[in-house]
């Protein structure tokens, strides 16, 4: 079937924010006396925060007491704190142009709140070119379950073989596996080959898709 969309997930993919997402977990679990080592919660960037949470402290979650204000003062920190500092991705605006000018439909799908992708999306410099989104609010699970995937499909009105995917994490990748679409796999998030081997083609990033843009599943 002929390709007509792809689902875009932002951090790591579209701006270089992994690092300061794990920074702003590592502060804001200090902030309410938990010690939660960075490179523990690193390797879990790119799953929901609600799923975070519990695997950094047991028995806590998004929804209430500590863990909720934990993820409060997790969504504070990127937003006033590290969003400003943040860069995009090589290439993310050019990407984007050229699959716009082939005629692709995009739509973004974060586990990010609308808040936050708001501030992720300019810190990328592509604020001004997407404005199709799902995100956590329109999920019942966060990555790695489908659900996010599957909204964007159901937002476009099309099926899962009709779009691929373009992410950086194992957790995107098993999302949209499970929601019937293929990946892109992007380096730039932080993972390597291994990590990335449920995608169906690995790139440096945005710059190196475009590079190769005849040669890639997009074409």
């Amino acid at each position: 079937m002929t390709l007509q969309a792809v689902i875009l997930d932002v951090d790591g993919t579209l701006v270089l924010s992994n690092d300061a997402h794990a920074q702003a977990w590592v502060e804001a679990f200090a902030t309410h006396g938990y010690e939660v080592p960075y490179e523990k919660v690193r390797p879990l960037i790119g799953m929901g925060g609600d799923k975070v949470i519990p695997k950094m402290v047991p028995g806590l979650n998004d929804k209430e007491g500590d863990g909720k204000a934990i993820s409060e003062k997790r969504k504070e920190l990127i937003i006033n704190r590290f969003a400003p500092t943040l860069h995009p991705a090589n290439g993310s605006r050019e990407l984007i142009l050229r699959m716009q000018k082939e005629g692709l439909r995009l739509i973004i799908a974060t586990s990010a709140t609308t808040e936050e992708l708001s501030f992720l999306l300019k810190a990328a410099q592509v604020d001004d070119l997407l404005d199709e989104a799902t995100t956590s609010s329109d999920a019942e699970e966060s990555k790695p379950a489908p659900d996010i995937v599957e909204a964007a499909l159901s937002k476009l009105k099309i099926e899962p073989s009709q779009a691929v995917m373009i992410a950086d994490t194992p957790y995107d990748i098993e999302s949209a596996n499970k929601a019937g679409v293929g990946t892109i796999a992007l380096r730039c998030g932080g993972c390597d080959d291994s990590q990335l081997k449920g995608a169906i083609a690995i790139y440096d990033n945005p710059a190196d898709i475009l590079a190769h843009y005849s040669d890639s599943p997009l074409f």
